[in-house]
């Protein structure tokens, strides 16, 4: 059962990142109502994986793997939670936005986004990928069993 879970928390890793990339792209790209709806879509997927990810990974430490107790003694595993959490803060600022273009979208309407609300949509997305890398660091140092106390 372990495996599995361990193959669940990974998909939905995987999916997170794939999805963050796909937003960062058509955000780049020029804003129409097809690169529109698809990053509203790939958002959902982004926040649908990250719960996955959050509920698996919090499975996995309780029930499957090496009990609460070995890693809350883990500074990476803690540090992991905070990134994660503060991930979860600054995506708050994307999601909002990209709800926001709902009712346009509805419409049939592109959007009315100011360019420097798309670059700091960008920006956002940036520090995003860039936290998932630093959980990606955490994560092998975790796994080495580097920066365990107590």
């Amino acid at each position: 059962m372990a495996a599995i879970f361990a193959f669940l928390h990974h998909l939905a890793a995987f999916t997170l990142v794939a999805a963050l990339t796909v937003e960062l792209v058509l955000v780049r790209g020029m804003l129409t109502v097809e690169s529109a709806r698809k990053i509203v879509r790939f958002d959902a997927v982004y926040g649908v994986s990250a719960g996955m990810l959050l509920v698996v990974g919090l499975l996995r430490v309780f029930l499957f793997e090496k009990g609460a107790a070995y890693y809350f003694h883990s500074a990476p595993f803690l540090g992991k939670l905070a990134l994660f959490a503060a991930i979860g803060l600054l995506s708050i600022y994307p999601t909002r936005e990209f709800l926001s273009w709902r009712a346009a979208l509805k419409q049939g309407r592109v959007p009315v986004v100011d360019p420097g609300k798309l670059q700091k949509l960008r920006v956002v997305i940036h520090w995003e990928l860039s936290g998932v890398a630093l959980i990606l660091l955490l994560a092998a140092l975790m796994a080495r069993g580097i920066g365990h106390f107590g």
